[in-house]
C-alpha cells in the first residue's frame, strides 16, 4: 500500500505540474550558484513533504478513529469504491457546491501568503513556500489523502503522504533545471495513465478490505471475540 503512494506520486507528477509547476518556476532560486540553487530547491521540497506529512497524520488519525468502531476493512472497501467513483464521475458534477466555500476561502488565503513569500529571498522563504504549496488543492493529493485515511493510523497516514510527495520530487526538480523537456504527446500519454492507476489503487484497497487471506495485500481480519480475549489477557 505504501508503494502505491510512491507510484501515484511518480505518475501524478505531470498532473501536479499544473498547480505546482508555475510556483516552482517562480521560486527565487540562485541562478549563479548551482550548489546553493540545489539546496534552496531541496528546502522547498522538504517544506512540501512536511505539509503532506502533517495532513497525512490528521487524516490517518481520522482513519484510526473510524477503525476503533471495528470498520477498518469496510472503510478500506469504501475508500476504494470512492477512489474509483471520483475517476468515473465527471468533475463538473463535483465543483461549485456551497459546502466547499470554506475550503475555497482557506485556499485563497494560502495563495495570498504564497504570493507574498515568492517576493522574498530570506533563508526561510523556500521552506515556507514549500509548506504552503502542500496545502494547495490538487486532485492527486485528494486521492492520496483517501489512502492515508485507509491506513487507519496517524503514523502510517503521515508516511503514506510523505512517500506520495517524495514521488513528485524527481519530475518537479527536473522541470526547474530543464524547462520544456517533455513533449505534449508524452505529457498526454502519462496524463491518461493517471486515472487508470488510481482505479488500480482503488481496487487494491477494496481487495485489502475483503480480507481474502493474501499476505500483505489482503490479510484476514482477526475475529472480534479473539481480539477481545487478547485485550482481557493483557489486563492486570
Amino acid at each position: 500500500m505504501l508503494t502505491s503512494a510512491l507510484v501515484l506520486g511518480l505518475l501524478g507528477s505531470l498532473h501536479c505540474l499544473g498547480m505546482c509547476g508555475p510556483i516552482a518556476f517562480m521560486l527565487p532560486l540562485d541562478q549563479k550558484n548551482n550548489l546553493k540553487k540545489t539546496t534552496q530547491l531541496s528546502i522547498y521540497h522538504f517544506g512540501r513533504l512536511l505539509a503532506y506529512g502533517v495532513i497525512g497524520v490528521l487524516f490517518g488519525l481520522l482513519g484510526k478513529g473510524l477503525s476503533l468502531f471495528g470498520i477498518q476493512q469496510k472503510l478500506s472497501i469504501g475508500i476504494g469504491v470512492l477512489m474509483i467513483l471520483l475517476v468515473l464521475i465527471p468533475g463538473k458534477y463535483l465543483n461549485g457546491h456551497k459546502f466547499l466555500s470554506p475550503i475555497y476561502s482557506i485556499i485563497g488565503k494560502v495563495k495570498s501568503k504564497l504570493g507574498a513569500e515568492l517576493k522574498k529571498k530570506t533563508p526561510d522563504t523556500f521552506l515556507t513556500i514549500g509548506f504552503l504549496n502542500g496545502f494547495l488543492p490538487c486532485g492527486l493529493v485528494y486521492m492520496a489523502l483517501l489512502g492515508a485515511i485507509a491506513m487507519g493510523s496517524p503514523l502510517e497516514g503521515g508516511l503514506y503522504m510523505m512517500i506520495f510527495g517524495l514521488g513528485t520530487v524527481p519530475l518537479m526538480s527536473l522541470v526547474v533545471y530543464s524547462k520544456g523537456m517533455f513533449s505534449s504527446s508524452i505529457k498526454f500519454k502519462i496524463q491518461k495513465l493517471i486515472p487508470v492507476f488510481v482505479v488500480i489503487i482503488g481496487i487494491l484497497f477494496i481487495v485489502r478490505g475483503l480480507g481474502l487471506g493474501i499476505p500483505y495485500v489482503s490479510p484476514k481480519q482477526a475475529p472480534a471475540d479473539s481480539v477481545t480475549a487478547t485485550i482481557e489477557c493483557h489486563q492486570p
